[in-house]
């Protein structure tokens, strides 16, 4: 270590005596330097993640298993069903909450990108074998920094995240270097065991995993890998798979396929009527609720929505209300069974699903109406957005249907009611809740994801998503089958321009069926985000679930007081570290990372590459645009702009400013998160609301080449988005 003391010459006696002591110190401090831990044996006294912890199986897409060694079932139960549910998965987390043990203190304001950081490793890279020449033919070095940076001085853990959602079914290098220091302001040494060849016990996997690490710390390697890091500067390191993301729905994507197209009926009448109504035929709409599972039906007017439909006049001719049958491969636990990622996912049942269709008045063009399939929002239905947007979609020569996403509509009995002056007709409404916690109601959402109390509680609401995402492929189907809802025998409906939009929710399962879907041209998420537990941890709408889901975890890890009861401490991106200084936080933070780890697959983040940046085999890339709103407390900018970042989508990004809105004066709320469907507002709001459906129907109705500003020379859009992708909350006081 150098010496940055400046001896003046002039000391003397015992203050030169003293100075020269503490320089002769520092070598020995510097020898006493804290190092990482590597005890390949444990989680906690290793960096994380680590293929030491797979196992190898065939019927995987990457060909290995995560092996994490059980926790204490009596103590730790919730542990245990988690770490179950990992250890189904084919490997590690796509954007990783990265862990690095020490024996000692460290400073953290030395971890940055420079010195802690991830290196992609080449595609013929495999556990076991040896680096050679082949491995590098062709390969171009990917190094990719971190973020997030938390250190816990209780654990002597430092934690941080990719700064980059990974690639699936990739092997990462992590990489950290004796340009961290420790406490002293020394470089931390070389964690002891990093080249050791210990006895492996006839541990094969800890044979093939050393054996693998070596491989790339060679010099040879590093050169290929990581031009200009040398093995003398590394400290710690492992190596780690990515998960797959898209095998379920990739599977489900082929067999749907394959299949003949869903059969659609508009003669759903509670007595074998036809319900499909001329608009200016229908004087009244009611939604006779299911919300108890014993009880009458709850009746509630829709005459607003009908209104809403005539927010340009004449563009709906038909108001049609059909339904299709189609495979549904969750259980009653509103989950996917795991399989083996290389292997099919099997359909567990069928379901009719129904949907609303809104068809635009004047002549039928030749080869049908476009579509737009547009996704209603958490605990809305498709009696809710859809009606909002359908007149600006229809003005434009945009069709527009819409289902319900699995757990939304109310109970299975609800029906709606359509009046034409004297006559009425009742029929199925296609509520797909059900009474999931046993308490006798059924609530606006009850069914979209798995009860937090259940084993399957960790897995949250991916599953669900990706059944609504498996229903809009079917519907998709439907739509090339030929829908003909006024039976003249031509289908209503172009099956070559399907198009989507969805809001909130629908952005988030929007994205997934984008990236998926390869029969949608063109696609506009509104105001979505992810993942689904960054969601719920930080915004104020959905907080209060994640104290419920601590609440009932064994042992309980709420942390905090009222009115949250939980304090997770951890730093959004771009901030300086965080040193944690509160009790809990790290368990807390655990949690969530499970989920994030176990909710990839129905996670947008993980699918937004997909739609543009790199689409899967055999897919397109697609027009896209991505709109959200400075601000939102619903799906706060944080959380929008990972799946922007993901996507590589910034330059398709419409931001609507609510900071510039409010300040206005003129009835723009503090939270703009239905800036899209707000058309009952005053003037100024309605107007952005319309201007932003305008711009999704011009895009559409252009396929894909015209992207409007919605207020035109008006500063409260941006588009594209000016200047960096907002990462902090921006939530106005």
């Amino acid at each position: 270590m150098r010496n940055h003391f400046a001896v003046n010459r002039s000391l003397s006696g015992r203050a030169g005596l003293f100075l020269c002591a503490a320089i002769l110190l520092i070598p020995s401090f510097a020898a006493a330097a804290t190092r990482p831990l590597f005890n390949l044996q444990s989680l906690s006294q290793s960096p994380f993640p680590s293929d030491r912890f797979t196992i190898g199986d065939a019927r995987q897409n990457t060909g290995l298993r995560v092996n994490l060694p059980t926790p204490n079932c009596t103590t730790h139960p919730s542990d245990c069903a988690d770490f179950a549910l990992i250890n189904q998965l084919d490997g590690f987390n796509l954007q990783p909450r990265i862990s690095i043990p020490f024996d000692g203190a460290i400073d953290p304001s030395t971890v940055s990108s420079k010195t802690v950081f991830l290196v992609q490793l080449p595609a013929r890279f495999k556990l076991g074998r040896d680096m050679d020449d082949d491995s590098f033919a062709g390969f171009k070095p990917n190094i990719i920094g971190i973020n997030q940076i938390f250190w816990d001085p209780a654990s002597l853990t430092l934690f941080v995240s990719s700064d980059q959602h990974l690639d699936q079914r990739s092997n990462y290098l992590l990489v950290v270097t004796k340009g961290v220091h420790d406490a002293a302001g020394a470089a931390i040494r070389r964690a002891r065991g990093l080249n050791s060849d210990d006895d492996d016990n006839g541990d094969a996997q800890l044979r093939a995993y050393r054996r693998a690490l070596h491989s790339v710390l060679d010099d040879e390697a590093l050169r290929a890998i990581a031009p200009g890091l040398d093995k003398g500067d590394i400290a710690a390191a492992s190596i780690f798979t990515t998960q797959s993301a898209t095998a379920t729905l990739e599977s489900i994507r082929d067999q749907v396929k394959a299949a003949a197209a869903p059969q659609v009926s508009f003669a759903i009448g509670s007595k074998g009527e036809k319900t499909v109504f001329p608009v200016n035929t229908v004087s009244g709409f009611t939604w006779n609720v299911q919300a108890l599972t014993v009880g009458p039906l709850i009746p509630s007017s829709l005459n607003g929505d009908l209104a809403a439909l005539q927010v340009f006049p004449g563009s709906i001719g038909t108001l049609a209300f059909g339904k299709f049958n189609s495979k549904q491969f969750t259980n009653a636990g509103v989950f996917i069974p795991a399989v083996p990622t290389a292997q099919d996912v099997p359909v567990r049942s069928t379901q009719d699903v129904y949907f609303n269709l809104f068809i635009p008045s004047g002549k039928r063009p030749t080869n049908g109406w476009p579509v737009a399939i547009f996704g209603h929002g958490f605990t809305d239905s498709k009696q809710g957005a859809p009606f909002a947007v359908a007149s600006t979609l229809a003005h434009n020569g945009i069709a527009s249907i819409a289902i319900n996403v699995v757990g939304h509509g109310f109970g299975p009995n609800s029906t709606l009611t359509i009046n034409q002056g004297a006559t009425s007709v009742t029929f199925p409404e296609g509520g797909r809740g059900f009474d999931q916690d046993g308490n006798g109601q059924i609530t606006s959402a009850e069914g979209s994801s798995t009860f937090f109390a259940g084993p399957q509680g960790t897995i949250g609401s991916r599953d669900a998503l990706q059944q609504t995402v498996a229903d809009l492929m079917q519907l998709v189907r439907a739509i090339q089958g030929g829908i003909d809802a006024d039976g003249d025998g031509l289908p209503d409906l172009d099956a070559n321009r399907i198009y989507y939009a969805g809001q909130s929710f629908g952005g988030i399962y929007g994205t997934i069926f984008l990236g998926i879907e390869p029969d949608v041209r063109a696609g506009v998420p509104n105001v979505p985000g992810g993942s689904i537990i960054d969601i719920v941890r930080i915004s104020p709408s959905f907080q209060l679930l994640l104290t419920q889901a601590l609440a009932v975890r064994t042992p309980s890890l709420l942390n905090a007081g009222p009115p949250l009861f939980f304090k997770d401490n951890a730093p959004l991106r771009n901030l300086p570290p965080v040193i944690n200084n509160v009790p809990g936080a790290v368990a807390v933070q655990t949690v969530e990372e499970t989920s994030r780890w176990l909710g990839q697959a129905g996670d947008p983040v993980a699918w937004a590459p997909f739609i543009r940046k790199s689409p899967l085999p055999g897919e397109f890339a697609k027009r896209v645009i991505i709109q959200f709103a400075r601000g939102d407390e619903t799906v706060p900018n944080p959380t929008a702009t990972a799946l922007i970042r993901s996507g590589d989508l910034a330059d398709r990004a419409t931001f609507f400013r609510n900071d510039l809105a409010f300040a206005l004066g003129v009835g723009f709320g503090k939270n703009p998160h239905t800036f899209l469907t707000n058309i009952a507002g005053t003037v100024p709001v309605a107007t952005a609301a319309i201007g932003g459906q305008t711009q999704i129907a011009i895009f559409f109705a252009t396929d894909g080449a015209l992207t409007i500003d919605p207020d035109g020379p008006g500063g409260l859009f941006e588009v594209p988005i000016h200047g960096a992708l907002p990462e902090d909350l921006g939530f106005l006081p």
